[in-house]
Parts: structure tokens; C-alpha cells; sequence
């Protein structure tokens, strides 16, 4: 019962991270390209501060769920489970440098109306979400695959 508590905790975080960077690279983003800066960046930041609000959480079920999850297998864990957490623990950090780093940055350039600042950092962001997104597929196909 617990390890299914907790596959489903693990589950539910990580769908919402995918399903966001998902729906960030492949709607999001795209669309705004057809509205003009500084408005395009100001609602980018909008809605990456709505979904890093989301993300932060995800990190932290994520971490903590699979953390329970490779507890209770005891001495065997399969080598996907393995590759899962080590993807999981850069995707992490990366996530960490984006937030702190392009984020903070693109923050800092739109709040003193430096337009052309906000969108390089944005860019470097993307590329990062990019990163993790790859990342992300990779640690799903390991964990399903590699057993």
C-alpha cells in the first residue's frame, strides 16, 4: 500500500513537471513568438512564475518519493531505477540554475525595463527547459526499458 502511495505521489510530480515543460516548449512559447516584446517577455515571466511555483513542489515529491521508493526495494534496484535517479538528480540541478540563474536574471532585465536583457536570459532558460525536457523522456524510458 505504501510503495503504491508512494508510486503515485512520484507519478502525479512528475507529470506535472513533464506536462508543463510540455505544454512551455510546444504551445506556450511558440505562440508568443507572433506577440511583440516587451509584452512577449512580461507574459513568459508571468507564466514561468506560475509553473515554477508548480515545479518546486514536483522537485520535492519527486525527491522524497523516490527516495521511499528505492528505501523499500532494499538490497535490488534495478539498473533503470538507478539511471531514473541519476537523471532525476541533475534534472534537478538544472532546474536549480535555471530558476536561480536566466530566471532571476530575465526577472531582474524586465523589472528595469531592459527588454533585450529579459529575452537573451529567456533564451538561455529555453535552452535549459530543452536540456531537462530531453532529460526527463530519457529517465522514462530508462526506468520502463531497463529493468
Amino acid at each position: 500500500m505504501l510503495n503504491d502511495l508512494l508510486l503515485f505521489v512520484h507519478l502525479a510530480a512528475a507529470i506535472v513537471w513533464l506536462g508543463g515543460m510540455s505544454l512551455m516548449l510546444v504551445a506556450v512559447r511558440p505562440a508568443l513568438l507572433q506577440v511583440a516584446p516587451p509584452l512577449r517577455q512580461q507574459l513568459l515571466l508571468a507564466m514561468l512564475r506560475r509553473f515554477f511555483a508548480l515545479v518546486w513542489p514536483s522537485i520535492a515529491l519527486l525527491l522524497a518519493s523516490g527516495g521511499g521508493l528505492l528505501a523499500r526495494a532494499g538490497g535490488f534496484v534495478p539498473a533503470g531505477w538507478q539511471a531514473m535517479a541519476g537523471i532525476g538528480a541533475l534534472m534537478s540541478a538544472v532546474f536549480v540554475w535555471l530558476f536561480f540563474v536566466p530566471y532571476r536574471r530575465a526577472c531582474r532585465a524586465a523589472k528595469d525595463d531592459r527588454w533585450p536583457q529579459a529575452g537573451a536570459a529567456l533564451l538561455q532558460l529555453h535552452r535549459l527547459v530543452q536540456l531537462n525536457f530531453g532529460l526527463g523522456w530519457l529517465a522514462v524510458a530508462l526506468v520502463v526499458l531497463w529493468r
